[in-house]
């Protein structure tokens, strides 16, 4: 599942995707497939990747489920 959260707070930091890899500590393709859904990353790089966005992991990571509401 795409993480357009992620990019859509990315943006609004007006930060492009080497800019975020490099203040976390990965490439820029680690940060491309998180926001395309295709990485699964780790909970210290979630962790990170929340600081610099100034944001929760609920706020990019947590997926609603409303099926058992």
């Amino acid at each position: 599942m795409k993480n357009l959260r992620m990019k859509l707070k990315r943006m609004e930091k007006d930060m492009s995707q080497s800019e975020l890899a490099e203040r976390v500590g990965v490439t820029r393709q680690t940060i491309g497939m998180v926001e395309a859904g295709d990485y699964n990353p780790t909970l210290k790089l979630c962790v990170d990747i929340c600081r610099e966005l100034g944001c929760t992991l609920n706020d990019l990571f947590w997926e609603e489920d409303n099926t058992h509401a």
